[in-house]
């Protein structure tokens, strides 16, 4: 199993609904996805899951979340309990239907931070513990797509820089970022490509403090950038806007500078030939709205759903996006269908 998780400490980029997509435009492409909401925000499970169902979960205090997974560690009683997988239905054939799962998410999780930071530098240690408390994330993931046979994960997490997503971080095999064509966003950039190599560093020096008999897989904490996705830009007349062409044209060699650390003026590297830029998505305004009350994907709506006319239109060019997306994102991860998809 893949995992890929994304991450820009810039809120307001479009990350959630990023995932969301992409979780369903990999299932409909024949993959099995799960898609784990590692943000103690919630947004990506209040997004796929209905509130009668929220409430059901966390009133209850089933353990169908990823707080109830870690509940024994924080109160060290005991290992992570694997996660019961929430299976996302769709009302579309196969191969959709059944093969996207959720690792729910619990505004709890939050409590998980501070364990989370201070057995950071007890792994420098070797504490045993530590490692478990650290590793949480990876070894719930890993667990649920064994039970699941994914051939992708797909990580949400939260806009920021602290314990909760260095440990969500550490699980990813590759990191995509999502980007908006503004300063804020291009800053964001620039605060997450040094804080990632810090991670990285940090992390591989930890792993070589470890036991080795430890009874459970330390990840690799790869972390590799594999391009940023641009959402929300606005497009006039078959082209960007000038206050947002100024952005677009930034982000190419702000994203080497300080994700891959490659030096690359900005006249060296236009956004049309920038292959790190995976794609560039439209704001899809008016099929949003349709999309939150239908509980489905934008391109999935039908004309039951209110996309008639013109939204039809949007409907089929948002698919053929996120098919194109989600292809670049196999392609460069190198993700294989499992024998069974």
């Amino acid at each position: 199993m893949k995992t890929v998780a994304f991450f820009n400490n810039k809120g307001g980029v479009g990350k959630t609904s990023l995932v969301y997509h992409l979780a369903w435009m990999f299932a409909e492409l024949g993959y099995r996805v799960v898609a784990a909401d590692f943000d103690p925000q919630a947004n990506l499970t209040s997004i796929c899951i209905d509130e009668e169902r929220l409430e059901q979960v966390w009133l209850t205090k089933a353990q169908s979340t990823v707080f109830s997974a870690v509940a024994p560690l924080m109160k060290g009683i005991g290992e992570i309990i694997p996660v019961r997988l929430e299976e996302i239905i769709s009302e579309q054939p196969e191969p959709v239907s059944g093969n996207f799962a959720l690792i729910m998410g619990d505004l709890l999780l939050s409590e998980f931070e501070d364990d989370l930071s201070g057995n950071w530098t007890k792994c420098l240690g070797g504490d045993e513990r530590a490692f478990r408390v650290t590793t949480a994330f990876s070894r719930i993931a890993a667990s649920a797509g064994k039970s699941f046979d994914a051939d992708i994960c797909l990580v949400d997490v939260g806009p920021n820089l602290g314990a909760i997503n260095r440990a969500a971080l550490i699980s990813a095999d590759f990191v995509v970022i999502p980007a908006a064509p503004d300063l804020f966003s291009v800053q964001g950039l620039e605060n997450v490509g040094p804080r990632l190599r810090q991670w990285r560093e940090e992390w591989q020096e930890r792993r070589g403090k470890a036991r080795p008999d430890l009874d459970f897989a330390l990840p690799t904490g790869d972390m590799r950038p594999i391009g940023y996705v641009v959402s929300r830009h606005s497009v006039l007349a078959g082209k960007q806007a000038r206050a947002f062409r100024k952005w677009l044209d930034r982000l190419p060699s702000v994203y080497r500078e300080k994700v891959e650390s490659e030096l690359v003026s900005d006249t060296a590297l236009q956004i049309d030939s920038d292959d790190r830029c995976l794609a560039q998505l439209k704001d899809y305004r008016s099929l949003m709205p349709m999309a939150q009350e239908a509980r489905k994907p934008m391109f999935f709506l039908k004309p039951g759903d209110g996309a008639i006319g013109g939204h039809q239109g949007a409907v089929q060019r948002c698919y053929a996006d996120f098919k194109l997306l989600a292809e670049k994102i196999a392609e460069r991860i190198g993700l294989e269908k499992s024998a069974e998809a």
